[in-house]
């Protein structure tokens, strides 16, 4: 990511102390990129790219001509989107407001934050989206965990079209990203003005290219392989 998507706008000693956001999922980006480069060509790698990995763990990147531009986690990966035992961005009064109501310590605050928040916490019971979506019709509870994990994905696809002045290619990958055509047929609803149009049948695939012939936007599912990339990292440096 260049310099500036990496900065938290705390106190300077921190900064440089080298406090800054990271980000995560990087194995599943870099694979999805050579991925994207071997299915679609050079050309489309090279452009303006979001890739969506959206799992238990969700983020999502904003890529151009080959490099970071930013992404969703920050300095842990408890930060962006909403997952599935993790809450994504909150407002930082509101830790506060927790550890006073419930007397919590930083360490039970760290626990809630990473194990007991997210889907599993609005839905009361699971952060399996197959089961939300099964229950949706007559669990509010998990309508409302499907919904939000949806809503939330499709700010951060308006706000990166915006950090890369438009957007060539968005893909989606992940366990719910790879598996779910109806999340993103919610995430993607109403982004016409985007460019962004799927095709239901091609959606309904899971698999390829799913936009429609219309889309000025090119969606993609691609399966996302990290343990490649580790693997392939240890053979460079035993070799």
């Amino acid at each position: 990511m260049p310099r500036i998507a990496q900065l938290l706008p705390i106190p300077r000693r921190y900064i440089d102390a080298g406090v800054r956001r990271i980000g995560f999922h990087g194995l599943s980006y870099s694979y999805l990129l050579e991925e994207l480069r071997r299915v679609a060509g050079a050309e489309a790698a090279q452009g303006r790219l979001i890739l969506a990995h959206l799992g238990s763990g969700a983020s999502m990147s904003a890529v151009h001509r080959g490099m970071p531009v930013d992404t969703s986690m920050g300095f842990t990966p408890a930060a962006g989107l909403v997952m599935g035992t993790r809450p994504g961005d909150l407002d930082p009064g509101l830790l506060m407001y927790l550890m006073r109501l419930d007397n919590l310590s930083p360490e039970q605050m760290e626990e809630l934050l990473n194990h007991q928040s997210g889907l599993t916490a609005l839905s009361g019971s699971t952060s399996d989206m197959r089961e939300l979506l099964a229950r949706r019709a007559n669990d509010e509870k998990a309508r409302e965990a499907y919904e939000l994990f949806c809503y939330q994905a499709k700010k951060w696809i308006g706000a990166y079209t915006a950090a890369l002045g438009g957007l060539d290619t968005l893909v989606f990958a992940g366990g719910i990203g790879e598996r779910s055509p109806e999340v993103r047929a919610k995430i993607c609803e109403g982004l016409d003005y985007l460019g962004i149009r799927l095709d239901p049948d091609r959606n309904a695939g899971s698999c390829g290219e799913i936009s429609s012939q219309a889309s000025r936007v090119c969606v993609r599912v691609i399966k996302t392989d990290e343990e490649l990339m580790i693997a392939r990292i240890v053979a460079e440096q035993v070799c």
